[in-house]
């Protein structure tokens, strides 16, 4: 549920505003509202780009530390200092890498001439012979030049030709001479080695001050997000009586308004509180029990409800649940999900801890629903010899002999109730947000798509007879098209009103049908994760007979392992993806949901990690 809010406004002497502002913050209930500014200002611009630097070298930082970091603080250098030493071990390591390329690079066109002394070739130069190094294509060589320059071929490679020149005088070929570095391969291959040892050290250094100094980093980030928050409130402060009072408002929940009122008596402000009301641009805090809280995350990737709207958490928490079951439709991957949930749970921090509580929820959901499905570990649980009182409660198998699957027909089944339930909220919704009068149209459309669905199914079960069930869907229609065609908007004409309803008509023949179909992927997703875990496991028994007894069972234990891992990542991952979709598409869709509330950030001091 959406926590009520109460709106405040201030109004306080400039002398006083610093202080006032620290004992809000202080508070930390306090959401500031905003106030359209225009452009941002020169200076929180700044600041927010300079914390947007301090993320990612944070970033780099723990990576460059192996996630392993030094709880202490080292205040005694200021984060600029810090920062300006991080770039210089990051460019002097760099520096060492690229150094490394080259001396590579020098080494290998060394290689083809062997280790010599270019001290003796400088000395042969001083006593009138000169040594020169070419290459070319083996048809370009010339033998004549054995002769003529005693060409002496060092080595050949490919169609490629290396030699070397001894004449008296520098000798001038029609190719091109090549151009060796100035170290022989022996130093070159000792540069290489002293180069790789500089870049250890280098690479220690920079990993020894991201361990020590990364608490401190975080620190500064957190000390730089408090100044951004309080730059932010000053802004949207506004300055009266010539400057010498500024009006602020902000926004508290309801339930600690006592607390507020207590520090503004002792502060000596003026100040007023009164509700919330539904036009308000409240912010939205939501407030859900154990179970629900879980899901909160979900409907935070969407977007926050509007203080006008109903928080969907409780509806989406249920569902999503037994679409994620459904879709994994494994009992034995359930189990295995339960133990990860549990393992994980206490090897991560505290925050990731707790989506390890959604993990084992899921899990439990999914060794449910996998068992009425019949399935664990690929392992049809119907065909085992399992008392008749087990199997009952299995949906397995075709109804009668229509050749209708149960689990197809179950999923369109729950695809029915989730769009009913969904139009039951939107014509709610409508009525509570603008009223009775201008939700007739959504109530209309909820009776004829749910008194149909009714009397269709009492009528298909036998309940009512077909001349009941036909005068149920007259009175049916005609009532619900009242409300569709002519009271859909009362101040408007009602031909337009009859046109309006219409194209409703056609939205919702052609997009509804489509909506209850796309429920087809829950059955869908299940029945290829227990058929994909079913192959495996028939392909490790195979490998088993096949190999004997003696590696058999390794490798059929290996092929189980490794198959049902690969099977159980890739069912949690469709079983996360597309009842996502249904929720955020079909759901919300025909609910009405927005999605466009802000979620409540009161203004309080940054707490370091």
């Amino acid at each position: 549920m959406i926590t009520k809010m109460k709106k405040l406004t201030f109004l306080i002497y400039h002398k006083e505003y610093e202080q006032f502002l620290q004992d809000i913050r202080n508070l930390g209930v306090i959401h500031i509202a905003e106030r359209q500014t225009g452009e941002m200002d020169e200076n929180l611009q700044a600041f927010m780009q300079k914390r947007a630097s301090y993320k990612s070298l944070l970033f780099s930082m723990f990576s460059l530390a192996d996630k392993q970091v030094d709880e202490a603080l080292h205040t005694e250098e200021s984060a600029d200092v810090l920062w300006q030493r991080f770039d210089r071990l990051q460019a002097r390591l760099q520096e060492l890498k690229q150094r490394l390329v080259v001396l590579e690079k020098s080494m290998l066109s060394m290689e083809v001439w062997g280790d010599f002394d270019w001290n003796t070739i400088g000395e042969l130069a001083k006593n009138g012979w000169y040594v020169q190094f070419y290459t070319c294509q083996d048809k370009e060589y010339d033998e004549s030049w054995e002769e003529r320059y005693n060409a002496i071929t060092i080595k050949k490679t490919g169609k490629s030709v290396y030699f070397v020149t001894v004449t008296s005088a520098p000798a001038r070929l029609d190719i091109e001479q090549v151009k060796l570095p100035e170290f022989s391969l022996s130093e070159l291959k000792g540069k290489c080695v002293e180069t790789q040892r500089e870049i250890s050290c280098a690479e220690d250094e920079l990993k020894t001050f991201c361990h020590i100094y990364y608490r401190t980093m975080e620190y500064y980030n957190s000390s730089m997000q408090g100044e951004i928050d309080l730059l932010q409130v000053k802004l949207n402060s506004e300055r009266m009586a010539e400057g010498s009072v500024m009006l602020l408002e902000g926004w508290i929940p309801e339930e600690n308004e006592a607390e507020v009122r207590n520090l503004l008596e002792k502060s000596g402000v003026y100040y007023e509180i009164r509700n919330a009301n539904r036009n308000d641009n409240a912010p939205i805090k939501l407030k859900n029990n154990a179970f629900t809280r879980m899901y909160e995350v979900l409907v935070r990737m969407y977007g926050m409800p509007d203080y006008a709207e109903f928080d969907p958490t409780p509806l989406v928490a249920p569902f999503f649940t037994l679409f994620f079951g459904f879709c994994m439709g494994d009992a034995g991957y359930g189990v295995i999900l339960v133990l990860l949930g549990f393992f994980l749970k206490k090897k991560l921090s505290v925050s990731l801890a707790g989506m390890m509580n959604l993990v084992i929820t899921l899990g439990i959901a999914t060794t449910v629903i996998g068992a009425v499905l019949g399935t664990f570990f690929g392992v049809s649980l119907f065909d085992l010899d399992l008392p008749d009182s087990v199997k009952q409660f299995m949906v397995v198998g075709k109804i009668g002999d229509t050749g209708y699957d149960k689990q197809m027909l179950l999923a369109l089944l729950i695809g029915v109730v989730h769009i009913c339930i969904a139009m039951a909220v939107k014509a709610i919704s409508s009525a509570v947000r603008y009223g009775f009068k201008e939700s007739l149209s959504a109530w209309g459309w909820l009776l004829l798509v749910v008194g149909f669905v009714c009397t269709g199914g009492l009528s298909f079960f036998e309940v009512i007879s077909k001349e009941v069930s036909t005068w149920a869907f007259i009175v049916i229609g005609s009532v619900s098209a009242i409300g569709i065609y002519l009271l859909n908007d009362l101040h408007r004409n009602v031909f337009v009103n009859i046109g309006a309803g219409l194209w409703d008509t056609y939205n919702m023949a052609t997009g509804l049908m489509g909506d209850i179909l796309s429920y087809i992927r829950l059955y869908a997703l299940g029945l290829a994760g227990g058929m994909l875990g079913g192959v495996f496991n028939q392909l490790a028994f195979m490998v088993n007979d096949a190999v004997g007894p003696s590696l058999g069972w390794l490798f059929c234990g290996l092929i189980l392992v490794f198959g049902h891992a690969l099977n159980i990542a890739m069912s949690c991952l469709s079983a996360f993806v597309h009842p996502l979709r249904l929720t955020f598409v079909e759901y919300f869709k025909n609910s009405g949901y927005d999605g466009k509330g802000k979620a409540y950030n009161p203004f309080s001091v940054v707490k370091n990690k």
